[in-house]
């Protein structure tokens, strides 16, 4: 992992890098946010991006999340950002202030039901397969208006937008057909359901430039802040 030196030049740099999207698309500076995932690394990495003013941090794995979440519980707000299986909703309710990879009818509900005995609204991103690529978790777009439509039903779901992984290419142009996919897929469902949407998290380490592009209000950055991730054993 970096040190803390390094990651304050690699945040640095990667503000820089938005920025400079940002303004070459049109849009504001500071209108994409940096979500810093710390999947694999120490706890040491929660405590960099807190002492450098990120205030929200992305977990992919409930377990590994639920460790690092006793310490840092006040200071700072998690994002589940991994494939969640409905045997572990009701921990996620319990642990992640926004779930942004609710792919199925089945979690949502169970999702609400624990929300409910929570007492609590929880928040939440759909994700789209807009890649269309079997290897990849997400509700195919032709399926996204049941989803939403039951989303809004929900009394203890709040549905703040959608999330998408691109696909790996060494064209940057492949992975941003990806997220253009998605932000005209959240356009017409906003029209259609008369409802804002107004997160889009698109974009990792390797293809920020096209998902801010598209449009992305979320990128979500782990190896370019923190380093290689330790290997798995």
């Amino acid at each position: 992992m970096h040190s803390f030196s390094q990651f304050k030049e690699a945040l640095e740099r990667l503000r820089s890098d938005l920025d400079s999207y940002s303004l070459d698309a049109g849009r504001e500076v500071g209108s994409v946010q940096i979500l810093p995932v710390t999947k694999r690394q120490p706890l040491e990495a929660v405590g960099f991006a807190h002492r450098l003013g990120l205030a929200v941090v992305g977990e992919n794995v409930v377990q590994e999340a639920a460790v690092k979440i006793q310490d840092f519980r006040k200071e700072m707000t998690w994002e589940l950002i991994g494939h969640l299986q409905s045997n572990k909703a009701r921990i996620a309710v319990e642990l992640f202030n926004r779930i942004q990879t609710v792919d199925n009818l089945k979690l949502l509900r169970r999702l609400d039901r624990f929300a409910s005995e929570a007492c609590k609204q929880q928040r939440i991103l759909l994700q789209i397969n807009t890649s269309q690529d079997p290897a990849k978790y997400g509700v195919p777009p032709e399926d996204a208006d049941q989803l939403v439509e039951t989303a809004l039903d929900l009394e203890n779901i709040i549905l703040e937008g959608f999330m998408t992984i691109g696909l790996q290419s060494s064209d940057p142009a492949v992975a941003e057909k990806t997220f253009y996919s998605l932000r005209e897929l959240r356009d017409r469902l906003e029209e259609d359901f008369k409802n804002p949407f107004p997160e889009l998290s698109m974009g990792m380490s390797g293809d920020l430039e096209p998902a801010v592009r598209a449009g992305s209000t979320i990128v979500r950055v782990g190896t370019a802040l923190f380093g290689e991730r330790p290997p798995r054993f």
